[in-house]
């Protein structure tokens, strides 16, 4: 038997300083036995222990980030019996190696800065290692048999000022220390090899646990611990051991982790043969809101069925694995009554009436308001002129200008006949303001007229379809016509048979509504508006062009709330002008010889959708 010499001081209660000179006192009985020198060992000091004569190398030191930003260091050594000591110095993290060695091939100093850790540099020194830190930190370490691992953690309570970059740091590090599994209080623990028993009572003296050790606990146990919290320390010693704990409140049972498997076994086991002694117990269960054959598949398929069942008109059902019923628990489904009978143990009786209730539940319903406007407006100006001039000399000679056949004839000769060579008036002369001025003589005839018309037009179209649909199914509604237009067929011996078809012209709404926990709708929507356009002349008749504007988008929406799921804005702006060349390039005069129309149109689609919730109240089985 080894010890080893602490440089640590800890100060103990009185239970735990009886206990502590207990444990030394069975160590000095031990080394007594081993050594044959009792003389020699009664002079030893019981506060004081030996470090051990042989050397001890380090073979490996690895590091790695952990999952909450800390730095894990692990050194191994060649053998057992290494008494490595952890300070804090300067900011930095020295690791003596007591009685340990690092060969010269592991001497160097390892740059850990893109860790994203504390610590930045590994100095790896032939006595010792040294952990230089750019941050706050809080170190804790334990030994166990030839590994000692040494783990640096971002301490939380400091935040840096001024710095984004800082203050992100900080908010990383306070979110990875909310996710640690470790809070008890930090032990500093140096054991070699001591019994686990003592360890163990040790460990309930200094946490105030109430620790209840098997019989099967036995053994002695070689670790290291500093500045490592209770909890982790107890789950370390419990590894190490091959046990296993169950806490129950302040009390923790410990015991060999075979032991402890077989003795919830047992109960398991215990508690099962106890079921199969029970009576059975036979209940019928009306379903309200559902298919009682549905639940009955549902049921089966997920093998929650104990044994054979029987479903509707008596059909043999497969044996399923025991799952919501015991093995001796029988499922039957009446789909004309939409009833269920569950016969098994009362425990399983009730739960499954709870499970039913859980799926027998009534499906809220949904009412979707739908409203779909467009609104439509233009304008148009057109400007124009007519003109005609014409004379008749001697005989029958005559001239005009202003182009046409005969206006000076038609004047002289025929005043009611059209007297105008020029013709380009504003569109639609039955309904345009026209400002007109006539000359007359005996030979000569002269005609100008200034038309004008202006028209503005407005018009709305509004389409307001509602529906009523339950959570989760698709509903549609449609309204609207068919247009039937000629085509052409092959008929018998090649003969082409004229037929009617017909168009859908319909505003369809398509949705499908899901309620969420919080009481919002989450929408599927696809919105169809079809509208007759026009007509395309063919050689076998006319085919309609039909206008389509169509929606297919999804969105979530609060209760009650009316929400724009799209719109389509159409803008048209023409100018145009007919002139006769050269004539009409004339100042002033130029304008009895052109015509000047502008029109200008808009459109606007907007589809508007409201849903509203209606709550159904369950009735209870």
């Amino acid at each position: 038997m080894q010890f080893i010499h602490t440089s640590h001081v800890v100060a103990l209660k009185s239970g735990k300083a009886a206990l502590l000179g207990a444990m030394l006192s069975c160590l000095a009985a031990g080394a007594l036995a081993q050594s044959g020198s009792a003389p020699q060992q009664a002079s030893m000091q019981p506060t004081q222990l030996v470090r051990p004569a042989s050397a001890v190398r380090v073979e490996n030191v690895d590091f790695k980030r952990g999952t909450d930003g800390s730095g894990k260091l692990t050194v191994r050594f060649s053998g057992e019996g290494a008494t490595p000591d952890l300070r804090n110095a300067d900011g930095n993290v020295i690791i003596d190696l007591g009685n340990a060695s690092v060969p010269a091939n592991l001497q160097q100093q390892l740059n850990v800065k893109d860790f994203a850790t504390p610590v930045s540099i590994v100095d790896t020194q032939p006595n010792r290692l040294v952990l230089n830190t750019t941050t706050a930190f809080e170190s804790m370490a334990y030994q166990h048999g030839r590994e000692y691992v040494v783990e640096v953690v971002p301490r939380t309570t400091d935040r840096a000022v001024g710095s984004v970059a800082s203050a992100i740091a900080g908010a990383r590090t306070a979110a990875a220390a909310r996710t640690q599994a470790y809070r008890g209080r930090p032990v500093n623990y140096n054991f070699q090899d001591v019994p686990v028993r003592t360890v163990l009572q040790l460990l309930a003296e200094d946490t105030g646990l109430n620790i209840v050790a098997s019989d099967t606990v036995q053994g002695s146990i070689t670790i290291r611990l500093n500045n490592v919290p209770w909890d982790q320390a107890l789950d370390v010693i419990l590894r190490a051991k091959g046990l296993d704990k169950r806490r129950d409140g302040n009390v923790i049972w410990i015991a060999p982790a075979a032991e402890i498997a077989k003795t919830e076994q047992d109960k398991e086991d215990a508690r099962i043969a106890l079921e199969n002694r029970q009576d059975l117990q036979t209940e019928f269960v009306r379903v309200n809101y559902h298919s009682a054959v549905d639940i009955y598949k549902a049921i089966t398929e997920a093998k929650g069925v104990g044994g054979q069942s029987q479903q509707g008109g008596g059909s043999n059902g497969q044996n399923q694995d025991s799952g919501f019923l015991s093995p001796r628990g029988r499922l039957v489904a009446d789909g004309r009554t939409n009833t269920l009978m569950i016969s098994d143990i009362p425990k399983r009786v009730a739960e499954m009436k709870r499970l039913i209730n859980e799926i027998d539940r009534p499906v809220d319903q949904v009412v979707i308001e739908g409203r779909i406007v467009i609104a439509t407006e233009s304008f148009a100006r057109d400007l124009g002129a007519r003109f005609g001039v014409g004379r008749r000399g001697g005989g029958n000679n005559q001239w005009g200008i202003g182009g046409g056949d005969g206006g000076a004839r038609a004047v002289i000769g025929n005043p009611a006949a059209n007297t105008y060579n020029f013709n380009l008036p504003a569109a639609s002369t039955s309904t345009a303001a026209a400002l007109g001025y006539t000359l007359l003589g005996a030979n000569f005839s002269l005609d100008i007229e200034l038309s004008a018309m202006q028209t503005e037009g407005r018009g709305e179209v509004l389409s307001n379809p509602r529906i009523l649909t339950t959570n989760q199914r698709e509903s549609v509604i449609q309204q609207g016509k068919q247009i039937g237009y000629v085509t052409v067929t092959a008929g018998a011996g090649g003969i082409a048979m004229p037929t009617v078809a017909f168009k859908d012209v319909f505003l369809e709404l398509r949705v499908t509504p899901t309620i969420t926990n919080d009481d919002r709708v989450f929408l599927n929507v696809k919105v169809n508006k079809d509208e007759l356009d026009s007509w395309l002349n063919t050689s076998i008749g006319q085919v309609p062009i039909i206008a389509k504007r169509a929606i297919d988008t999804a969105a979530l929406v609060e209760n009650g709330q009316t929400v724009v799921i799209g719109g389509v804005y159409e803008f048209t702006d023409q100018d145009s002008i007919s002139k006769v060349p050269f004539l009409a390039d004339i100042p002033v005069i130029g304008n009895l010889f052109k015509q000047k129309s502008r029109n200008k149109s808009k459109a606007e689609l907007l589809i508007f959708l409201t849903p509203r919730i209606l709550h159904v109240k369950q009735n209870m089985h």
